[in-house]
């Protein structure tokens, strides 16, 4: 590929909230979209939806339906993209999935553009989205491992409503509603309340007492980062905002990084915003980091519990940089365009 023509995208799942977030990012980056195909279920085939000042009509996913198309951006469950994999790659088109069915797959690249781009181009016609708290954390703490390779985490992910789809942020209004009338509220997502909550469990239980969702910062951050040693030990929280999820993250690096030498680090990384003065109110916050692709970083400071330990407070729109946005850069750097 090359930065000279136009190509022909398919968007797989461009009925949810991702695809359609993907149709915005393309908008926005001016993507050199030549066609624009927006692939879904055949109960949503017919459906209008806007895109470059026009409007797509959405046809029914199909595995005929990617000849002659260039990139596809998957925005479905993993089973519909092990699904429509196959002829993905048969049809010659790359496949640039968010889904976690190839994350892990020794064959197919994990990439964040801003930490590993290289990877962009070992693949073999797919390449995997990471999950979208893993991107925020690994935007946050790549640029301190290129000053010292990470031996541990410790991480705390403080998840938005969102995450869990329209029917998550349906559960929190309508639990702030319920509390304003003073009822019970009805939840339709959720298994216990989140309004004025929190839910400490994302993810079916794992090995351990883990869920899934918390040994993904693990094992995708051990393929982004290139650090097959890296231990991690994640909580992961759901809690009461609508967009943008934080982590909380204190690691311990091989030699000891100073205070000031992560700020400069961080200062100068792409896709990191330092907000960095307790004195002054300025962290990250989820209203600060939502409807970006930047990844807010702040609260830095010395891990009390280690010589050669850091901790920081991270915040990125897990809609935009934690999924659309980094499929869509991602493909941007295919074209010989870089964002980032």
């Amino acid at each position: 590929m090359n930065n000279d023509r136009t190509y022909r995208v398919a968007i797989l799942g461009a009925t949810g909230a991702v695809g359609r977030e993907m149709m915005k990012v393309m908008e926005e980056y001016r993507f050199p979209v030549s066609e624009l195909l927006a692939l879904a279920s055949a109960k949503s085939a017919g459906k209008k939806l806007p895109f470059m000042g026009g409007e797509v009509t959405v046809r029914e996913a199909t595995e005929d339906a990617f000849e002659g198309v260039d990139i596809v951006l998957g925005a479905v469950e993993s089973e519909h993209a092990k699904r429509f994999a196959p002829a993905i790659v048969r049809a010659g088109a790359l496949f640039i999935d968010n889904s976690s069915a190839f994350r892990l797959d020794p064959d197919v690249p994990l990439v964040v553009p801003e930490i590993n781009p290289e990877d962009i181009f070992k693949n073999k016609g797919i390449i995997a989205n990471p999950n979208c708290s893993t991107i925020i954390a690994m935007v946050a703490l790549a640029p301190l491992a290129r000053l010292s390779k990470i031996e541990t985490a410790v991480c705390s992910t403080y998840q938005a409503v969102s995450g869990a789809g329209v029917g998550g942020m349906r559960d929190l209004e309508e639990g702030v509603r319920a509390w304003a009338e003073g009822r019970e509220a009805v939840l339709s997502t959720f298994p216990h309340p989140i309004a004025f909550n929190l839910i400490p469990a994302i993810g079916g239980e794992k090995e351990d007492g883990y869920t899934s969702e918390e040994l993904k910062m693990q094992n995708e951050g051990r393929k982004i980062l290139h650090l097959p040693d890296l231990r991690v030990t994640c909580t992961c929280v759901r809690v009461p905002v609508l967009r943008s999820h934080a982590v909380s993250a204190a690691i311990v690096t091989e030699r000891a990084i100073s205070v000031a030498e992560a700020r400069e680090a961080l200062k100068n990384a792409p896709g990191v915003v330092l907000a960095d003065d307790l004195a002054a109110g300025d962290y990250p916050m989820p209203l600060r980091s939502t409807g970006g692709d930047a990844v807010y970083v702040g609260r830095i400071r010395k891990d009390l519990t280690s010589d050669r330990g850091l901790a920081l407070f991270c915040c990125g729109d897990q809609l935009r940089k934690g999924a659309a946005s980094n499929a869509v850069q991602i493909a941007l750097r295919l074209t010989g365009r870089q964002t980032v």
